[in-house]
């Protein structure tokens, strides 16, 4: 190995640990990320002795660029859509509705992790986070149980995610890279279901008590209720036609946020006071420019071939228990950048393995509290919510990782066989 592929792999294990110790250094993973995915690859134009290699060198960046950009801007469509429906309180509006004025502890925490689930399919996972949480701060409850609830939100949102491109990026880059369809995913709903219908019976042990809610009126004009249902009829149309037209999910879903601006434009919402273009940069940059450096960094490692050692863990490992591990994997490795190490090391694997690796690497994050950016933000919203204290529920999370991983891996027999 050579003195420069040491420093490219310093750099990416540096990188690396700015992720995982984010909250020690205070500083942003998406600053880390960028400055060293650029850095990597303006090293290897450096090093680049002839003609030929600067030649390899940037055929790859253009390659990696292109993968990045139909990443990105399928993120900015969907973020921009979530943006504008919080700013205008539709999805708080959308909680007000839905709960009842009285009800049980135990009530509240299933329809908590529910709520969490679906709505984690629609919108981004910070966002789908910051709402299950926002749920159950103001309602007074002790500490541990405050907790309880926010372990189950962050797992719902993981397992709620990995069945659609609209809810997690894994998913999103699986399916980008041609390694599923979008009608095989959707079957990842029922197990991820399952699992979390089996993590909050197991919280529910000891919760007892009654809560009652304080409705509160929120108004919702006509305007904006048509811009929720042309997000919900832009979901439903990119899948139906992906799976019909191979149309790119991208291309739909710029398409839906065209027609959002336009019908802002024409009836009038789109105005100096509050202009539709303005919510584009209310989206989570810092999460964009995180994913741009470390899909920067994936495709330098791919360049310089130290990917392939990712397959090793399948030559040592049935297929089946290589793809759980790395699940697991993802509870202290970041599961973007695992991803996108697994699909550079061009591994082989049928449908049904895709399947269930998805749902590894998407709901395997939620282990630890770092695994993953819901554990992220439930951990910097939430009172009390350390790593240690989310620890304590080792067990009946690996249970339910463990048991929607089974469902997945049968079903995926079941359906390719």
């Amino acid at each position: 190995m050579s003195g420069v592929e040491i420093l490219l792999i310093g750099l990416a294990i540096l990188a690396l640990l700015g992720v995982v110790f984010e909250e020690v250094t205070h500083i942003s993973k998406a600053k880390i990320t960028l400055f060293t995915g650029t850095l990597s690859w303006v090293i290897l134009y450096l090093t680049a002795m002839t003609d030929s290699a600067t030649e390899l060198v940037n055929h790859h960046l253009e390659e990696n660029i292109a993968e990045i950009a139909s990443l990105w801007l399928f993120l900015v469509a969907a973020m921009t859509f979530v943006a504008y429906l919080n700013k205008k309180r539709m999805i708080e509006s959308l909680i007000n509705r839905m709960l009842p004025s009285k009800l049980s502890e135990r009530k509240l925490l299933f329809m908590t992790g529910l709520f969490a689930f679906f709505f984690s399919s629609l919108a981004d996972n910070i966002t789908a986070t910051l709402v299950s949480v926002a749920m159950i701060l103001p309602l007074g409850l002790p500490k541990e149980k405050v907790i309880k609830f926010a372990v189950l939100a962050v797992f719902a949102v993981n397992s709620g995610g990995v069945a659609l491109i609209t809810g997690d990026v894994t998913t999103l880059m699986i399916f980008l890279d041609g390694k599923t369809e979008i009608q095989n995913l959707l079957w990842l709903s029922l197990p991820a279901l399952c699992s979390v219908i089996l993590l909050a019976t197991m919280l529910s042990f000891g919760m007892q008590g009654q809560i009652t809610l304080t409705r509160k009126r929120i108004p919702v004009n006509r305007v904006d209720m048509l811009i929720a249902a042309i997000f919900l009829a832009t979901i439903l149309l990119t899948i139906l036609g992906n799976i019909a037209f191979q149309i790119p999910p991208v291309l739909s879903f710029l398409c839906g946020l065209s027609v959002m601006f336009l019908v802002a434009h024409f009836l009038r919402k789109d105005n100096d006071e509050d202009p539709i273009l303005d919510y584009i940069r209310r989206i989570e940059f810092d999460t964009l420019l995180f994913f741009l450096g470390i899909l920067l960094l994936v495709g330098m490692l791919k360049q310089i071939h130290v990917l392939d050692v990712l397959i090793r863990i399948y030559d040592i490992m049935p297929l089946a228990a290589a793809n759980y591990t790395l699940g697991v994997m993802s509870s202290f490795i970041d599961n973007v950048p695992l991803t996108a190490a697994l699909l550079k090391a061009d591994i082989h694997m049928a449908p049904g393995a895709w399947l269930s690796l998805t749902y590894a690497v998407g709901v395997g994050g939620s282990l630890l509290v770092i695994g993953s950016a819901a554990g992220i933000v439930a951990m910097s919203k939430v009172p009390g919510l350390t790593f240690g204290r989310f620890a304590k529920f080792s067990l009946p999370l690996i249970i339910a990782y463990t048991f929607g991983y089974l469902l997945v891996h049968y079903l995926g027999q079941f359906l390719f066989a």
